[in-house]
């Protein structure tokens, strides 16, 4: 913490009276000051603002007219925006359960609130968001390079999927009931994305060709190691390395302001590349046929290497483009803070609640990734003027 040049207050501590002599010292100037500075919160307690509505008499003809209450004063007693968007902040942002939040709301500020004011306060927040949600979906359906995870959850106690996209400045979500390509349209989002989209490799994604791919080399990292660990086979060692050292040759060539890697050297990478892959095939060879239906099981280390050929390029799209990243730890970091969720309050007793959460948590999530404030945001969005955050 550092001291600040503008202080909110300042106490002076001067001494009355010299040690030595015991002399009046009230009329002699400081030769020195010493600052140090506390850092607190005031009391908080919640302001009751009364309205009043007249009725006057026309002096004229004897009409009586009444003023008028302001628009979003409803009620002979209700919560104002600062505290509906208090206790959505605690909700939706701090991942508070719904009783935690009330006792929260009470203890803090004085604002004894029960549940079904909290989700009146949610569901008005959800609503105003719905065109500002709209944008961060057209922004990421617009980014070049985007990233898309999806992740099971429970919703009134039947297994449904969260699903995110994102970019490094926006976050979406979206719950459904199916994790496939059926899903994925229904959310509309990867079906208008022309860009380059990066993900784990599960198959619904590969069946929109209209983009680009790029793989997750950090699940390819966990998936060698275990290759390796577990089945003693030195060609994933070899070939993990090689990953890494083609991230570290990128990151080099990006720090001096390179936008590219040699071609010489990207040759060079995919080479061994394929070397390394050869020997795997030699120690995976392909399964005798067992007569039955079906293609014969590959065992991990055989999956990973026919993904690894025959994917080669969006493996390596890193390399190519140093746009692309190396991993999907974009769209893992913002699917986390469904978990953290979850563990926090557990499941979601309703889709309306899921889907409240998803538009909210994404708009707070891109808010944060602009460092834009939160709870000021919240506050604008649930009298119907939120914070747009840029979309481009």
């Amino acid at each position: 913490m550092r001291l600040v040049d503008e202080p909110d207050e300042v106490k002076v501590h001067a001494p009355s009276h010299c040690t030595g002599c015991g002399e009046s010292l009230a009329e002699m100037p400081a030769v020195r000051r010493e600052r140090r500075q506390v850092v607190d919160i005031p009391l908080v307690k919640a302001l009751v603002v009364e309205h009043q509505v007249e009725t006057k008499c026309c002096p004229g003809c004897g009409m009586e007219t009444s003023g008028v209450f302001p628009q979003d004063v409803k009620g002979p007693m209700q919560y104002g925006a600062r505290a509906a968007a208090a206790a959505v902040y605690f909700n939706q942002a701090q991942l508070l359960p719904q009783e935690r939040t009330c006792e929260v709301m009470e203890e803090l500020f004085g604002c004894p609130m029960v549940e079904g004011t909290l989700e009146s306060a949610v569901g008005q927040c959800h609503e105003q968001l719905a065109d500002t949600e709209a944008a961060i979906k057209r922004g990421i359906e617009g980014a070049e390079v985007a990233h898309f995870d999806e992740t099971g959850t429970n919703v009134g106690g039947k297994s449904e999927w969260l699903h995110v996209a994102s970019t490094g400045r926006l976050t979406f979500y979206a719950i459904q009931k199916k994790r496939g390509r059926e899903a994925l349209d229904a959310i509309g989002l990867l079906p208008n994305f022309f860009g380059r989209a990066i993900h784990d490799g599960f198959t619904s994604y590969w069946q929109y060709r209209q983009c680009e791919h790029g793989l997750c080399n950090a699940h390819h990292l966990r998936e060698l190691t275990f290759v390796e660990e577990e089945l003693g086979q030195v060609w994933a060692k070899d070939q993990k390395e090689l990953l890494l050292q083609i991230k570290q040759a990128v990151e080099d060539a990006r720090n001096q302001g390179q936008e590219e890697l040699p071609t010489e050297m990207k040759g060079e990478f995919s080479a061994r590349y394929d070397v390394l892959l050869e020997i795997g095939f030699k120690a995976n060879p392909p399964p005798e046929p067992t007569g039955k239906a079906g293609r014969p099981k590959l065992g991990k280390a055989g999956n990973l290497l026919e993904r690894l050929r025959a994917h080669k390029g969006e493996t390596l799209a890193f390399m190519e483009d140093f746009s692309v990243p190396f991993d999907n730890n974009q769209a893992e970091r913002d699917i986390r803070m469904v978990k953290v969720r979850q563990k926090i309050s557990g499941c979601f007793r309703t889709t309306t609640g899921a889907e409240r959460f998803c538009r909210i948590r994404g708009y707070i999530s891109s808010l944060r990734k602009q460092g834009m404030p939160v709870l000021a945001a919240l506050g604008g969005a649930i009298v119907g003027n939120p914070t747009v955050p840029a979309t481009t």
